[in-house]
């Protein structure tokens, strides 16, 4: 089977559907690959790269159209591009099949068996495959560089022989992949980071990441079975919009990532909110494509409003590391698929059935929703679970107690064992030789393991101890087992003492930037 990727006519778009590296896999996994002259250019890709790599460089787009099985391309094909494909060839892509229902009219006259890369349902077994969520990782991190870019100042605060300078201030609202993904990168260059979801069940990630949750006094959750939010009643909007007022005043920085699937992405910060905001300040709309979260977002323009805000609403696309990400998605779902020699349309399949959008001169789409599995109920209480935790407790220190017998035991016998036949003297200082390793052993073991650093002082200062005891009790008799005792109880005791400062020096120059 031939895989045959085009260049992308338009020229807002910088991504190539495979790389280097993904066409060596599409290889693997025994297809033939055409790539049209240039295609990667915009992306940093020659050429004679992908020709190394095994594709087969072709000159026009008609070629590519023409000759191959599988075409992967970037974004939704043009007229021109549908008119050059033939009935039964597969076309993976981004279609966005609820805003362009005259392409899927199109793509289905031509028969052309389209899947909208988009429409890849968010379960488990998917994520492999899953390009927005690829993309948005990137464009969160991206939001974050580009709009401490514009905002011309640290993020981190310091404090300098100059002066201090106060961290700034970063307010993201909505945190699915692409807000945690600039929650992240805010919150490593330094920024005190607050973030706002209108689903109650990510609270727990956003603090993970080092940021704030804000969220409003009103008993709503956005969340819905499909991993994405809903609309929110008027109530929860009116109290959304006055905690966005209150924030825009504080923040440096505002991202917006919040969008819900098949329509025009919310308004969440209004005129107002922007006019509120400091000179300076800079707010990156991630939404921009489906019409932005902000009122005066400009989609695929960066201008400043007359009150000194800067308002993104494009992003550098990083291509060259976007087109790897989706390449690699591209090839999970084509091994899912079959790979070349199995290569199979199967409509029973969730993830295939939901994202072919035209198949065999139908449309599909929308699809059937995904049946999810109800949560299990809780049964257990919360006194249930503490009067368990308690008897486990219980039965671990009788576990416990129960060990230290029997070791005392084993250790009481020995004793009395060797107390047979060796002399008192030597008794004597055996016995506290053994007890002394035992006790030792017991309290060291213990110790919780974060505490073993701050713990090295204690068995340095005990291990000073014993070298001064082993070296009264050594004499010029080599041959003396107390000699060698003592040797040994001073050697071991010094390879403490020197692991001790060399662990202790190594913890503190972890501190040392």
């Amino acid at each position: 089977m031939i895989v045959g990727i085009p260049t992308e006519v338009s020229p807002t778009e910088l991504r190539v559907a495979a790389t280097p590296k993904t066409v060596k896999r599409l290889i693997k996994q025994g297809f033939h690959v055409c790539i049209q002259q240039n295609a990667g250019a915009k992306a940093n890709f020659t050429d004679k790269e992908f020709e190394e790599a095994g594709a087969q460089i072709v000159q026009t787009a008609t070629e590519i159209y023409g000759q191959s099985d599988i075409v992967l391309k970037v974004k939704e094909p043009s007229v021109d591009e549908v008119d050059m494909m033939w009935g039964g060839l597969v076309l993976l892509s981004y279609l966005w099949p609820a805003q362009h229902p005259e392409l899927l009219k199109k793509l289905a006259l031509k028969k052309v068996n389209a899947v909208a890369m988009d429409a890849i349902p968010r379960i488990s077994r998917a994520q492999k495959m899953d390009v927005l969520s690829s993309m948005a990782n990137i464009a969160g991190y991206r939001a974050v560089i580009e709009g401490s870019y514009h905002f011309g100042r640290f993020l981190n605060g310091q404090i300098t022989a100059a002066g201090k300078v106060e961290p700034a201030k970063v307010l993201v609202i909505g945190a699915g992949v692409a807000g945690l993904a600039a929650i992240g990168a805010a919150n490593s260059l330094g920024a005190i980071v607050r973030a706002f979801d209108t689903r109650k069940e990510v609270a727990e990630q956003i603090e993970s990441m080092g940021a704030s949750f804000l969220t409003v006094n009103i008993n709503e959750d956005g969340a819905t079975a499909s991993g994405y939010s809903k609309e929110m009643s008027k109530e929860f909007i009116d109290a959304e919009m006055q905690l966005f007022l209150e924030q825009a005043k504080d923040a440096d920085i505002i991202i917006t990532t919040a969008q819900i699937p098949g329509k025009e992405a919310p308004k969440l910060i209004l005129d107002y909110h922007v006019a509120a905001m400091k000179p300076g300040s800079v707010i990156v709309d991630l939404a921009a494509s489906t019409g932005g979260n902000c009122v005066l977002t400009k989609p695929g323009e960066v201008y400043t409003t007359t009150n000194g805000v800067t308002i993104l609403g494009k992003l550098n696309q990083l291509p060259n590391q976007a087109s790897q990400l989706y390449g690699n998605n591209l090839c999970h779902l084509l091994d899912d698929m079959g790979k070349a020699e199995h290569f199979k349309i199967d409509m029973e399949d969730a993830v295939v059935s939901r994202a072919m959008v035209t198949y065999n001169g139908s449309i599909n789409w929308p699809p059937q929703p995904l049946p999810v599995s109800p949560a299990k109920p809780k049964t257990e209480s919360a006194a249930e679970k503490a009067e368990e935790k308690k008897v486990n407790e219980q039965q671990l220190a009788k576990k416990q107690a129960t060990s230290m017998f029997i070791r005392l035991t084993v250790i009481g016998l020995f004793l009395l064992l060797i107390g047979q036949f060796a002399p008192a003297e030597f008794m004597q200082h055996f016995t506290v030789f053994v007890l002394a390793v035992f006790v030792g052993w017991q309290v060291i073991w213990n110790v919780s393991h974060s505490l073993h650093t701050p713990l090295m002082a204690v068995t340095n200062a005990i291990s000073g101890i014993i070298i001064v005891g082993g070296l009264l009790q050594t004499t010029n008799d080599l041959s003396s087992p107390l000699t060698i005792l003592a040797f040994v109880a001073i050697l071991v005791a010094s390879i403490n003492i020197v692991g001790g400062f060399l662990v202790t020096h190594r913890m503190l120059k972890m501190f040392k930037k």
